[in-house]
């Protein structure tokens, strides 16, 4: 290994260290069996999430995170394939325009977003919860969704379509049998991501929930006892091992299977 080599691998360790090695405490003082953060531990124990699984608000909130995420990632994924296959595939006016009017909320900073959404939704009359929640989230997520969904489709042989097209098949039949089997894996990485990214958010949860707290603002209300950092670290723990394997899967499914997909489309065709 080279000097230059070897300054990068170390600047990476340093890096992700920097990063990562905080994080990886969490799970370490979520079993110790005091009400602190602290070295040397107390002791070892389970009963943080034991305690956790016990809260019926923390089921309240998680229940309240997963429909959240659910819809916010079908409907931020649904815009991006259409988006991200028009950008990928067509030259047209106003595509710069278009493309920076999308990215607009991944670029600006969340607690604009939240009050802007937030002037908007009050003077309308309605009331906060889950619903203004949801849109925001929808359009935070829209963007990461599309990164994504441009990286998938860019590789996609085009020429296939045409075939398709060629051979007699419309529109739609195209596009399902041709086009979103090789689209799917990365269409599943994009809702996993997006999902992730909106079970997680906390800016735009606190000014938009009300009283319909989601997970992370019931961490955030639980944060405010002592004796009840405890399970919150616990529930952080598991958190922190739910979006990793999630996010790891989403980013080799971004990528997987894109050879052999043409080539099995090419046969059919």
């Amino acid at each position: 290994m080279n000097e230059k080599n070897s300054t990068l691998l170390i600047y990476t360790l340093l890096y992700f260290g920097f990063l990562y090695v905080p994080v990886l405490f969490l799970p370490i003082f979520s079993f110790n069996d005091a009400n602190y953060m602290s070295f040397p531990l107390a002791g070892f124990t389970t009963e943080h999430y034991e305690e956790m699984w016990s809260k019926r608000n923390l089921h309240k909130a998680l229940w309240a995170s997963i429909k959240v995420g659910v819809v916010a990632s079908v409907v931020s994924t649904t815009i991006a394939l259409f988006a991200a296959k028009a950008f990928a595939r067509y030259k047209f006016r106003g595509k710069k325009i278009s493309y920076g009017a999308i990215m607009m909320p991944f670029l600006i900073p969340e607690i604009i977003l939240a009050v802007a959404i937030l002037v908007i939704w009050v003077n309308l009359g309605f009331k906060l919860g889950l619903v203004p929640v949801t849109i925001g989230h929808t359009l935070f997520c829209t963007p990461f969704a599309m990164l994504i969904l441009i990286a998938r489709i860019e590789g996609f042989d085009f020429s296939l379509e045409e075939a398709s097209r060629d051979l007699g098949e419309n529109a739609w039949g195209t596009f399902f049998r041709v086009s979103f089997p090789l689209y799917l894996p990365g269409i599943v990485a994009a809702l996993l991501l997006s999902f992730i990214i909106s079970f997680d958010e906390f800016i735009l949860a606190f000014f938009l929930t009300g009283s319909d707290a989601t997970l992370p603002m019931y961490m955030w209300g639980q944060m405010r006892f002592v004796q009840k950092l405890p399970h919150v670290l616990a529930l952080g723990a598991v958190i922190i091992v739910f979006t990793t394997f999630i996010v790891l899967l989403a980013f080799w499914l971004r990528n997987v299977g894109q050879g052999k997909e043409k080539k099995d489309i090419a046969i059919k065709l």
